[in-house]
């Protein structure tokens, strides 16, 4: 982009490893900010050995989320090095991440209170796994135990399968997400208060918030989510369909969607049928309004049932795997697979800004390739 992206001069450092604080790291170091992550000595993050495919001597998912980064690596036992880095915090740092254990920052004199009290313009941002409160505060956690803690697992795959997970570390990009979210929020208001302040997200509120809507449902009707395969809980038909030569996800997600398949499947009768005529209906009678479209659906052609479902409205799609989806022209079109340079290609920011979408931000570091911009603050 030729204007300065919107973190420009700013000064983040990240201290953690794996992928929630490395992810909300990139998001701001692709948005402008200068990211330097603090790695433990010896091997450093624990991503830069979770692969195969390896890219160089890291895995490629540790370029993916550490890319425009720089790296410098400290042993937090040692009192010199963590002086060294409060002293760099102090002087430069407008936002820290840290997703560690709970406490171990406190202990060296880098936790969020202590650093907010001596540069209250600070803003100290929090990645944890269950939150900053509550019996589970200190214990550890991952994507897929979250998953399953939360109830998310038990709502995946189709009725009768065994709980399943989401096959990517949702949870983990999603608290990235929220991290960024709430440090901007925190930069805003620093531009009018001069007071920057704590951000606390973590794996397990961000699960919980992914279930917004089938929470608020259950805790309305004491009805727990079904295991609908690829359909929804609240909207039917909407879900994939198997069909004579492949699979077919239809939308229908309102009354004159349902009207229009019913008429591109000749099924008008249907749309008309009082135990069908609305959304609530549909629901109500799901398994057997979806045997119904199911027994003349798998008797059309993907091509043919597409072409006519596009002309008739109703919002429809291929159930692609990876490579395709890559592969698709909208994909090509939208520019958001980029190469890192001298690595490999990965997913960009999926947002634009005035119409251009900000570029990767460069290369992942080498472990401690940055060591030097700790070495002026040593004692």
């Amino acid at each position: 982009m030729a204007e300065r992206m919107p973190l420009h001069g700013m000064f983040v450092v990240e201290i953690g490893h794996s992928l929630a604080g490395p992810f909300c790291g990139m998001i701001l170091a692709d948005l402008g900010a200068t990211v330097l992550k603090v790695e433990s000595t010896g091997k450093g993050d624990h991503a830069r050995d979770w692969g195969p495919p390896f890219h160089g001597e890291a895995a490629v998912l540790f370029h993916a989320v550490n890319r425009g980064k720089r790296s410098a690596t400290l042993d937090l036992r040692d009192p010199a090095q963590a002086a060294a880095l409060r002293a760099l915090i102090l002087e430069r740092a407008d936002v820290v991440l840290q997703n560690l254990k709970v406490g171990t920052l406190d202990a060296v004199g880098l936790g969020a209170a202590e650093l907010t009290a001596a540069k209250p313009s600070l803003v100290f941002c929090n990645l944890g796994a269950f939150g900053r409160s509550g019996p589970r505060r200190e214990a550890p956690g991952y994507d897929p135990l979250i998953q399953a803690f939360s109830g998310f697992m038990a709502m995946l795959g189709n009725p009768g399968d065994a709980p399943s997970r989401v096959p990517v570390a949702i949870n983990d990009i999603g608290t990235g997400i929220w991290g960024a979210l709430g440090v901007l929020a925190a930069l805003v208001r620093r531009k009018d208060t001069g007071r920057g302040g704590v951000v606390d997200v973590s794996l397990f509120e961000t699960a919980l918030a992914w279930m917004t809507i089938p929470a608020s449902d259950y805790m309305a009707s004491g009805e727990l989510p079904q295991r609908l395969g690829s359909g929804v809980g609240n909207i039917v038909p909407y879900q994939a369909w198997d069909l004579a030569d492949g699979r077919l996800l239809i939308a229908a997600g309102n009354d004159l969607l349902f009207g229009k398949l019913c008429r591109v499947l000749h099924l008008d009768a249907l749309a008309a049928d009082p135990r069908f005529a609305t959304n609530g209906g549909r629901v109500a009678n799901r398994w057997e309004l979806i045997a119904l479209l199911a027994d003349v659906i798998r008797t059309r052609q993907v091509a043919e049932l597409t072409t006519a479902l596009q002309q008739a409205g109703v919002p429809c799609g291929p159930v692609n795997t990876v490579d395709v989806a890559l592969a698709d022209p909208q994909t090509e079109a939208l520019g958001i697979v980029q190469t890192l340079p001298d690595g490999p290609r990965t997913i960009a920011l999926p947002l634009s800004l005035d119409g251009q979408r900000p570029p990767v931000s460069g290369p992942a570091p080498r472990l401690g390739e940055h060591q030097d911009m700790l070495k002026d603050f040593a004692r």
